[in-house]
């Protein structure tokens, strides 16, 4: 992970929310990102970060410190429905990956859509009538 503060130019930054816009409409979650300095807890920060948000259970929050070299994903009891630990450890894994090599940008719009594509609603077929010979 790149230490030392990250700042996004306005256009990138755009892309950002652009990215947000559509997995927010993909997956009918809210995601947030803050990118910035915590205190030493971390975790406890972004659990914290993540409760201040309007819906947080239908909400993921993506925190990252770049001097603390620090990443923490939090997604709330609604997203958790469709979003199991196994993907929330695929996304923080690549996200990680993508900040070690430095590429901070492109890594939050793949978490984000890595996220989006998994917390998404499950599409359900309904039968109105009963199979034919039943």
């Amino acid at each position: 992970m790149p230490a030392g503060d990250i700042s996004f130019s306005s256009s990138k930054r755009a892309d950002l929310e652009g990215a947000i816009r559509a997995a927010e409409t993909l997956s009918r979650v809210e995601f947030s990102v803050f990118v910035g300095d915590t205190p030493e807890d971390t975790a406890a920060y972004a659990r914290r970060l993540h409760g201040g948000l309007a819906a947080p259970a239908r909400s993921v929050l993506i925190m990252i410190d770049g001097n603390r070299r620090a990443l923490e994903i939090v997604a709330g009891s609604y997203v958790r429905r469709t979003l199991t630990d196994a993907e929330l450890e695929i996304a923080t894994i690549q996200l990680s990956t993508d900040l070690a090599a430095g590429d901070v940008h492109g890594g939050l719009k793949r978490c984000i859509g890595l996220l989006a594509e998994h917390a998404r609603p499950q599409r359900v077929l309904h039968a109105d009538e009963e199979p034919a010979g039943a």
